[in-house]
């Protein structure tokens, strides 16, 4: 793959001599050593510059190979328990790889948390050993948002992870952002009105179900009216299992605002 963008424009370079950053040596037809000298440096120089920006696209190339070598990696974890769902993830991989770039992501209707928290154990109530979450983009038309006052509410029973109502972010060192994992959250009113009586489920794993309680200094509901959601780390693999909530390999380290820096530690 690095050799595809490294060696393919100096190859493209080299038979034209006259390309983007390559200039023609003239002073080849002269027998001079000086000038055959200069020659040879101003197209080794070319060279090497295309050499070094096509290495830089390899390495754009590189990363997002490990993160389909990730995913891939999740999807054969459970290949031969669940041969099923492994064919499932393999629909939400191709149906949701696109939003690795958060710009894709945004365009096509996602919203960033209005609050920018990157979600951690210890906001829910839970230990911080279990890891971290991310920072959540959410589509309010697959949510059915219909109030944000006095808490988050809203109509919606989309389960279909091929377009996930939620997509969670972890923030990196550089200030980008890492699909990490994929999520559908539906309202427990909706799901009932619907009549529906037990839990949601995602081939036969129960969604969580979420209830602030008044009694406890966290908001275990994050905002939200009674709900439940489910969680799938397609795109990083995580050691309490594919639909838990946290993860031990996901951090907040390294965002800005709250849930950041000190808390939610993760990380591998």
């Amino acid at each position: 793959m690095v050799q595809n963008f490294t060696v393919g424009p100096v190859r493209q370079a080299l038979r034209g001599l006259g390309g983007v950053g390559v200039r023609p040596c003239k002073e080849t037809r002269m027998m001079g050593a000086k000038r055959w000298s200069r020659c040879v440096g101003c197209l080794l120089a070319s060279v090497l510059g295309l050499f070094l920006l096509g290495l830089g696209h390899a390495e754009e190339v590189w990363a997002q190979g490990a993160d389909d070598h990730e995913a891939q990696r999740v999807i054969a974890s459970v290949e031969a328990e669940d041969p099923a769902l492994a064919q499932a993830l393999r629909g939400v991989l191709a149906e949701t790889e696109r939003f690795r770039d958060v710009e894709v992501a945004l365009a096509e209707g996602y919203m960033r948390d209005p609050m920018d928290m990157c979600v951690t154990p210890e906001m829910e109530g839970f230990p911080r050993q279990l890891g971290g979450m991310g920072i959540h983009f959410f589509r309010p038309d697959l949510l059915g948002l219909t109030q944000v006052e006095p808490r988050v509410s809203g109509t919606g029973t989309h389960g279909d992870f091929r377009q996930p109502g939620v997509l969670i972010y972890e923030p990196q060192a550089d200030g980008s952002l890492e699909l990490v994992a994929v999520e559908n959250l539906i309202f427990e009113e909706a799901w009932r009105a619907a009549g529906n009586n037990g839990p949601p489920e995602f081939m036969g794993n129960q969604y969580w179900h979420l209830v602030e309680n008044p009694r406890t200094p966290v908001d275990e509901a994050h905002g939200f009216e009674p709900h439940y959601e489910l969680h799938m780390w397609l795109y990083r693999e995580n050691p309490s299992g594919l639909f838990s909530p946290f993860n031990p390999r996901a951090s907040c380290e390294h965002h800005q605002g709250p849930g950041g820096q000190h808390h939610g530690s993760g990380g591998e």
